[in-house]
């Protein structure tokens, strides 16, 4: 019985730490420069000095100019807000559907 005991403890302990450094989904990463140009990405929203695209699962803003940044779930829940500087960004979303992106005063729906 005591040492069935000190075996659940054990587990315990490794789950629970496991749980602490491996969280059990991924947070999407966030903003990043695009690195390499996706052939396959349609243009969504064009402005004098922005435009919007998106490829599978991600959205792509070429901005002149530093920009404020928000993109909403269709059921309008905040799923990242940021401030990007000027160039090509990319944003991988968590999970394919329709998304609202609303950049300076240019605001559109997005399917990815």
């Amino acid at each position: 019985m005591l040492d069935r005991l000190k075996t659940y403890l054990a587990i315990t302990v490794l789950a629970a730490s496991a749980a602490a450094v491996l969280p059990a989904h991924a947070a999407p990463k966030g903003w990043e420069p695009v690195k390499t140009e996706k052939s396959d990405a349609k243009q969504v929203a064009r402005d004098t000095d922005l435009e919007i695209r998106t490829s599978s699962g991600i959205i792509i803003v070429s901005a002149n100019h530093p920009v404020q940044i928000k993109v909403f779930t269709i059921l309008g829940r905040l799923v990242n807000s940021e401030t990007l500087s000027a160039g090509k960004s990319q944003l991988q979303l968590p999970a394919h559907g329709v998304y609202i992106v609303k950049v300076g005063d240019l605001t559109c729906k997005v399917a990815v």
